[in-house]
């Protein structure tokens, strides 16, 4: 495996532990602290919008028709 490949799976595993670790703290302030109740829209409402870019961007795409063009 290339060095690079390497540094590029460990930079990603940890932004995914800090995201995570970064996530629940957001939820345990949102459950303890009721005045920070609003911040766990922040993190659905990111998600959300990823979801629904990759959605219309799935839909609108003409070239990406990989599986119509697959005999049945």
């Amino acid at each position: 495996m290339p060095l690079d490949r390497f540094v590029l799976i460990l930079v990603i595993v940890l932004a995914a532990g800090a995201v995570t670790v970064w996530l629940g703290w957001l939820l345990m302030a949102a459950v303890a602290i009721p005045d920070y109740g609003w911040l766990i829209f922040v993190p659905v409402a990111l998600v959300a919008v990823v979801a629904a870019r990759v959605v219309i961007d799935r839909i609108r795409n003409k070239d990406d028709n990989h599986y119509d063009r697959i005999e049945k």
